[in-house]
């Protein structure tokens, strides 16, 4: 077994504290990861507000993870020491229902195994996350990641970036088609930055105008700010993919209506109840779909994608003994776009 240090839950919600762990010997299938940078994410907060502290069962966050493999177990073929890798949000799933047999591993009907607060399919222990200086994981769940890209900026491709991915790709954006994204956080800079390198036109919506320069930045070829009646009724019919990656509860009826004909918005940030009107789909055959993190194939794909096209996250790195800091700053939504942690500093 190997053992590593790490951040764990603490019994006061929302705080974490430096501890040891053990990470398991590894198995035939298993690669030994060095983490190096892990990102932050708004489901870290969540859990953390949750958790009743380690117990016996101590909650470690931390789901998009870069590294190098430093150890491999004996029927490893697609990785060799020294790899650098990438890892995300789920290590493990049936591999024998249809959603696996299909390559969308990440809606397994056996439920994937999430990279932490899961639960080991063998051996029955729980999955401590990336916060830590090490990870084990099977290799069918490590991903080879572009050593030229900023190690930091890939980390959260691994969760925000392909959970944007999935649907550009499911809905064929590229080349001649209109994409829409709502909520310049986390996931809708990647939409953006993604969307562009397709080659898809791209519109950014913002409740604010002050957002519009960074839109641009980014990528974006005009900018609607949602609180403007006239801006939003002239974007009518105007698009055929909206990914809508608002983190809050809101009203899906204006952005429905900038849909041209058979186009789709889909739900990425905010997974809660909500109603539709039936007229907004009617009128022009629109659909509401969802979407969560990825296949393995496709997340490969994302890697190699951003690799090609230089495409990495927006973050702000911070060494991981403040993380403290990132927590309470991405709970008041002031980072932009994404913390990472450089866990360098853990022994």
């Amino acid at each position: 077994m190997t053992l590593a240090t790490g951040y764990r839950a603490t019994s006061t919600p929302g705080e974490v504290e430096p501890f040891t762990l053990t990470r398991r010997d590894l198995r035939p299938d298993d690669v030994e990861v060095r983490i190096t940078h892990c990102g932050v994410c708004h489901t870290d907060l969540h859990a953390l507000a949750g958790s009743r502290g380690h117990g016996d069962t101590p909650l470690v966050p931390g789901h998009e993870f870069v590294g190098e493999v430093v150890a491999v177990g004996p029927d490893v073929t697609r990785f060799a020491v020294g790899d650098p890798v990438a890892v995300g949000n789920i290590v493990d799933s049936c591999g024998e229902c249809a959603m696996c047999r299909s390559g969308s591993e990440n809606m397994c009907a056996d439920f994937p195994t999430l990279t932490y607060g899961g639960v080991d399919r063998i051996d029955g222990t729980p999955t401590l996350g990336g916060w830590s200086s090490a990870y084990v994981v099977r290799q069918d769940f490590a991903y080879h990641r572009p050593a030229h890209l900023d190690p930091a900026g890939v980390a959260p491709l691994m969760c925000a970036g392909v959970t944007v991915w999935e649907p550009l790709r499911e809905w064929g954006a590229g080349p001649g088609s209109r994409v829409g994204v709502v909520g310049l956080g986390g996931l809708g800079h990647l939409a953006v930055k993604l969307a562009v390198a397709l080659g898809a036109d791209v519109t950014v919506f913002t409740r604010t105008a002050d957002k519009a320069d960074d839109a641009r930045a980014l990528g974006a070829h005009r900018v609607v700010v949602s609180t403007d009646d006239e801006a939003m009724a002239a974007a009518a019919d105007s698009l055929d993919l909206l990914l809508d990656c608002a983190p809050a509860s809101h009203d899906l009826g204006p952005y429905l209506r900038t849909l041209a004909l058979d186009g789709t918005l889909v739900v990425l940030g905010y997974l809660g109840e909500g109603t539709v009107d039936a007229m907004d789909l009617l009128r022009a055959r629109r659909r509401v779909s969802s979407s969560g993190s990825a296949g393995r194939a496709r997340t490969q794909e994302m890697l190699d994608f951003c690799g090609e096209h230089g495409v990495t996250a927006d973050v702000e790195v911070l060494p991981s003994a403040q993380v403290g800091t990132a927590l309470a700053r991405l709970a008041a939504n002031d980072v932009r776009y994404r913390f990472t942690l450089d866990l360098g500093d853990l022994a």
